[in-house]
Formats: structure tokens, C-alpha cells, sequence
């Protein structure tokens, strides 16, 4: 059950994650795409917004994807682990832990999942295990 477990957490999380990209990169499920989350990353002192915007999408995108599919599991945590730690870091940090006044509570969660899923590894139900076994 545990191999279950592991690819229900991977790919839940994963394309979550890849989703929550798309809205930076082209605007879906209600983004702002690139031009509306790059003037947002300008306001907050990350410049030049666009191109870091496309950077942290991609990075998003990148690592959900990889997440979900459990390829290059600690490459796809690094990636998740890095945008979330850029999101408290300039966004969430100084608002407090819970998610309620847009605290970190949400990307700390996301930050356990990565590191606990890169530590025990993908599981069986993983492109990682084909290359293992």
C-alpha cells in the first residue's frame, strides 16, 4: 500500500504544482500569466519580473512535472523546494505561519512533501524504479 501511497502524494502534488505554474507562464486556472506575475515580482523587488517570472514557472513547471511522473525525484524536490523557500522568503515569511493571513503554512507543507518524498524515495510506481530495477 505504501507504493500507492507514495504515487498518490507524487502525482496529487506534481501537477498541482506544474498547474500552479501554468498560471504564471500562460495564464490558466485563473493566472495572471507572464506579464501580470512578472509586474507582481517587480512590486516585490524581484527584477527583472518577466524573466524571473519565466524562470520560476519553468522551475515550477519542471519539477512538478517530474514530481508526478517520479523522475529525477531529487532534482524535481530541489526545484519545489527552491520555489517555495523564494515564495516565503519574499511573499509569505513576513505575514506569519498560517495560511489564513497569507503565511508560509501552505509552502511549508509542499516543502515536507518534496524532502520527505525525495528521502524515501518515489516508490515502485516511478520512471526512477525503471532505471533502478
Amino acid at each position: 500500500m505504501m507504493e500507492w501511497g507514495l504515487l498518490l502524494l507524487r502525482v496529487v502534488v506534481g501537477l498541482l504544482f506544474a498547474g500552479h505554474a501554468m498560471q504564471k507562464l500562460a495564464g490558466w486556472f485563473g493566472g495572471h500569466g507572464l506579464a501580470g506575475t512578472g509586474g507582481f515580482f517587480e512590486s516585490i523587488g524581484i527584477k527583472p519580473g518577466r524573466t524571473m517570472a519565466l524562470l520560476a514557472g519553468l522551475a515550477e513547471l519542471v519539477g512538478g512535472l517530474l514530481f508526478a511522473f517520479g523522475l529525477f525525484t531529487p532534482l524535481a524536490a530541489l526545484l519545489i523546494v527552491l520555489t517555495m523557500l523564494m515564495a516565503i522568503v519574499k511573499v509569505h515569511g513576513k505575514n506569519g505561519l498560517w495560511v489564513t493571513q497569507n503565511g508560509y503554512e501552505f509552502n511549508l507543507v509542499l516543502i515536507v512533501i518534496a524532502v520527505s518524498v525525495a528521502l524515501i524515495g518515489p516508490g515502485d510506481y516511478s520512471l526512477d524504479a525503471l532505471w533502478v530495477n
